[in-house]
């Protein structure tokens, strides 16, 4: 384990992924010297600039300032994305640098504090943005790393105190298995990654190794139905922690939460879908066994305003929605398509996807078929390759050949908003976990032009 006192200065190489940037703010904020490397600028990194931390944008030894960089004294940071033939990383290793993973930096990190650790397939993010939100709200001394932008904080990074840490314990090539937790959840234990672990025993198997690190199964909450051990998650379903007697209010869900010792009646819930309230369960369970006072939830989770790219409405008209969400996954689709069809049952409904990673959409193709046939109109924008290289024959045309559905068509970015604006859909939806982000602020731009004119 490292030793983050000796350290003085953090060089990150893919500083501006969206964990790594929570990490370089942390380190910043405790006094320590950061600097980092991105592939590309981003509003992220731009925030990181501004914050004070040095980037570059060129993978090249010489920009990096190696006179402010002993050896002795720094440690260098990396994401398992970056390609094995990456000049800066090289460089540092061919120097003598200690060089870890983003994992490791977080088990030091997390190691001497009350550790809340989010697990799960599907989930992490908005558990763990729910659960930082609710110890933060409640005065508690929290730190969070989270996987997304927090709304309330417009960041990936809570800052209350240093005795507790929220972190998402990432299951992609066992990264969670550095954590020390002292709570944990699991919200989903579905099969990906499979280019890493091959197949659903072998995921399966790594989570049973993350529950075997807590110190008893009373520290692990997991979603009714998990073949685990630990306190039990339901949705008007007999668990240990259930959300029962469930409205919906103007869109907002109301509920009562029966506890092993009590019950919390009227809370209210923002984020639509009957997964996000059993994230939003699960992230009270854990806060109520964290110290969290009771009485200050219920206000903390109705204050909560959600994840961005997490069902964020970008658009909420009359006339027209547009939500943008990083779904990236068949079980993730199915969850997004239920909790529209519980707001909107009687709109039709339009979905952007771009499928991510050619490994996942050869492993899931048949579930991505029949998640996104449940649509009215699909557009399928070309595979998102992330650090990928092609697989023969999986394609964004092979998916809509086993969808068989007459209203799905291939489309281009630069197609996308006229192809929108006229799908006659009142709700419309952007997601995959790629660039299609990137994408939302023209769309969204061009729909809201479109009404000022009369065109809608």
């Amino acid at each position: 384990m490292i030793d983050l006192a000796n350290i003085k200065n953090l060089y990150f190489i893919g500083i501006g992924g969206i964990g790594m940037s929570a990490l370089a703010r942390y380190c910043g904020q405790i006094g320590k010297n950061v600097s980092g490397y991105d592939r590309t600028p981003t509003p992220l990194t731009n925030q990181l600039i501004g914050e004070g931390i040095d980037i570059t944008f060129t993978d090249h030894p010489d920009e990096v300032e190696w006179q402010l960089l002993p050896i002795k004294e720094s440690l260098v940071v990396y994401t398992p994305a970056i390609p094995s033939d990456h000049r800066i990383y090289n460089a540092f290793a061919n120097r003598g640098y200690t060089i870890v993973k983003r994992a490791v930096l977080l088990g030091a990190i997390t190691k001497d504090t009350f550790c809340l650790a989010v697990a799960g397939t599907h989930g992490k993010t908005t558990t763990s943005a729910i659960l930082g939100h609710l110890l933060a709200e409640s005065g508690m001394p929290v730190t969070a790393f989270l996987g997304g932008i927090a709304e309330n904080y417009n960041s990936n990074f809570i800052s209350c105190g240093t005795e507790i840490t929220v972190v998402e314990a990432d299951e992609f090539d066992r990264s969670f298995m550095h954590l020390e937790p002292d709570l944990a959840c699991i919200t989903s234990m579905d099969a990906d990654h499979l280019d890493i672990y091959g197949d659903t025993r072998s995921i399966e198997d790594s989570f049973m190794a993350f529950a075997d690190l807590l110190p008893s199964k009373e520290a692990l909450y997991v979603a009714n139905g998990l073949p685990i051990s630990g306190l039990t998650i339901g949705i008007e379903s007999p668990a240990d922690y259930i959300a029962q007697n469930i409205q919906i209010r103007d869109g907002v869900y109301v509920f009562d939460l029966k506890t092993p010792d009590t019950l919390i009646k009227d809370l209210e819930f923002i984020l639509p879908g009957h997964h996000n309230l059993q994230n939003a369960v699960t992230a009270l369970g854990m806060a109520i066994s964290a110290g969290c006072p009771i009485p200050s939830l219920p206000k903390a989770l109705r204050n909560f305003k959600g994840v961005q790219r997490r069902f964020s409405y970008r658009i909420k008209e009359a006339e027209r929605v547009l939500i943008d969400d990083y779904a990236h996954h068949p079980t993730e689709l199915d969850a997004l398509y239920q909790a529209v069809e519980e707001l909107y049952p009687q709109d039709k409904k339009q979905i952007v996807f771009q499928p991510h990673l050619y490994s996942r959409t050869r492993d899931f193709m048949q579930g991505f078929a029949q998640s996104l046939s449940r649509f009215d109109q699909v557009l399928l924008l070309p595979i998102y390759p992330a650090r990928e290289e092609p697989i023969d024959g999986i394609t964004s045309e092979a998916l809509l050949g086993m969808m068989g559905h007459q209203n799905a068509r291939l489309t281009t970015k630069e197609e996308l908003p006229e192809l929108i604006g006229a799908s006659g859909c009142r709700i419309l939806m952007m997601v995959g976990a790629g660039d299609i982000g990137n994408e939302v602020n023209r769309i969204t731009k061009y729909l809201q032009d479109e009404s000022e004119l009369g065109i809608v």
